[in-house]
């Protein structure tokens, strides 16, 4: 050991720390012999716990009634139904499996309250509950945009089954999501629909109530009385002249309420027939229960436990420990030369 003034301070090099560590060798051994017994005592009491894992793809967001029932709106463009998720579907998927539904089913499916031991006396036991079940239970997006749930615990099948149970949540989450919508527009389209109908009656009872005066077909008729009416006025046919003028004023009184009440009925007719392939369509994304994920690998009971690393906690505790009685060694052994 060189040692300088205290007002030079101190300079060691790899010779003067391995001259030191030597001098000092009994007190680091038996540091770092104390902390790989306290390491190893440590390690054999901490619980091991068993890692399950769920690999799943999203679906596509797609809508069941134009791929399947509206061919009219069917384009290049249009996804298939069996196409996988892309960043957006991942990033959705990963929401919802954070979301505060998909832990409260699994907690109160697997009883995970009375299953982690927490105390329900205490006011805090939801804050420790959900600290338990996110620190067992995480989710996360990997290179190939698959989704990976991945849930630990004590007991190697408990670990498996919540796994499971979240791929198989999860389209309930996504059901339930897309069927509160699903409803809302079936409703809106049902009521257009009925009202179409309605209407359409409306407008065929008033053309059928016109059409007991002679009217049928207003355009066609026009001419024909024009036609008539000429010929008899030609002929000197007054009896003639007297009854198409009678029918002319049936005509006048009455026409023009028949031709609009007849666009409006062709009209209606046409969007009704819009609101009868739309509420079809509805229907169909209103009773669709196809799944939302493609799940490539479901949890499997896991034969090896996940944590702890024994040997790595004991490993690393002793190099620790050895590193830093080095350190605190040379610190005293500085501030004794100083003064």
């Amino acid at each position: 050991m060189v040692k300088k003034t205290k007002d030079q301070g101190f300079v060691y090099d790899a010779f003067d720390l391995i001259k030191f560590a030597w001098d000092k060798k009994w007190i680091l051994i038996g540091l770092s012999l104390i902390a790989f017994i306290a390491s190893v005592i440590v390690s054999l009491l901490i619980t091991p716990k068993f890692r399950s894992k769920v690999v799943m793809f999203p679906a596509a967001s797609v809508s069941v009634s134009k791929n399947l029932v509206e061919t009219s709106v069917i384009t290049s463009d249009t996804k298939d139904i069996l196409t996988f998720g892309e960043d957006e579907e991942s990033e959705r998927l990963l929401q919802i499996l954070r979301s505060d539904q998909i832990k409260k089913h699994i907690i109160e499916k697997f009883n995970l309250l009375e299953h982690y031991e927490i105390d329900t006396a205490s006011k805090y036991k939801n804050t420790f509950l959900y600290s338990k079940f996110e620190g067992n239970v995480s989710f996360r997006r990997t290179e190939f945009l698959s989704i990976e749930i991945s849930a630990m615990d004590e007991d190697a099948q408990m670990a498996a089954d919540i796994a499971n149970g979240i791929a198989t949540y999860i389209d309930s989450v996504y059901f339930n999501i897309k069927k509160a919508r699903a409803q809302e527009a079936y409703a809106i389209v049902e009521r257009e629909y009925n009202s179409s109908k309605i209407l359409i009656e409306q407008l065929t009872d008033s053309l059928n109530k016109i059409r007991t005066y002679g009217i049928h077909d207003y355009k066609s008729m026009a001419e024909a009385l024009n036609l008539a009416y000429g010929e008899a006025v030609a002929s000197g046919n007054t009896r003639a002249i007297k009854a198409i003028e009678d029918k002319m004023e049936i005509m006048a009184k009455y026409g023009g309420t028949y031709v609009e009440l007849s666009d409006k009925l062709e009209w209606e007719i046409e969007r009704f027939s819009l609101l009868k392939s739309k509420l079809a369509a509805a229907k169909v994304n209103l009773e669709s229960t196809m799944t939302n994920v493609f799940v490539v690998d479901y949890a499997n009971k896991s034969e090896r436990k996940a944590t702890p690393h024994r040997s790595m906690i004991v490993m690393v505790s002793t190099l620790t420990t050895f590193a830093l009685a080095l350190l605190l060694l040379l610190i005293i052994d500085n501030i004794k030369s100083r003064y």
